[in-house]
């Protein structure tokens, strides 16, 4: 599956305000909602996530057609450190461990805002990354004939 990379950019953007506003709040409840966020991404795919139906129907059509897409493995595949980043900082959050709830918040934070104002993307390039090791290592298994 395709997707359009200003949509990427555009999740990142909303999930970068959500995030600042969990730190300046400390609210936990607003970052389990944001986890929420990543996981229906990640498990269901971009196509169903919450901000990526937001700019396809508000957004996107104000735009035009793209200039180019991209392979939607990579992005899914930063929902998912997204998700694990946050699910973190709601259970720092929530048990009281507010450092840990702050640390994580802040690295997803540095991640999306990386995406949204630079178009770098933290987790799409560790999915290539993670290709290129388990790619290495399948090749070093197989003995040759």
């Amino acid at each position: 599956m395709q997707v359009d990379p200003r949509g990427q950019r555009f999740a990142a953007a909303v999930t970068t305000v959500i995030l600042l506003a969990v730190l300046v709040n400390g609210n936990g409840v607003l970052l389990a909602a944001q986890a929420l966020v990543f996981a229906m991404a990640t498990f269901f795919g971009l196509r169903f996530a919450p901000y990526g139906l937001v700019y396809r129907l508000l957004v996107r059509p104000r735009l035009g057609p793209p200039g180019e897409l991209e392979d939607a493995g990579p992005p899914r595949f930063a929902q998912g450190v997204g998700l694990a980043f946050t699910l973190v900082g709601t259970v720092g959050y929530g048990s009281g461990i507010t450092w840990l709830g702050i640390g994580a918040t802040a690295f997803a934070l540095g991640a999306a805002f990386l995406n949204a104002v630079f178009g770098f993307c933290l987790g799409c390039e560790m999915y290539v990354l993670t290709r290129r090791i388990t790619a290495k290592i399948r090749s070093d298994r197989e003995v040759p004939a």
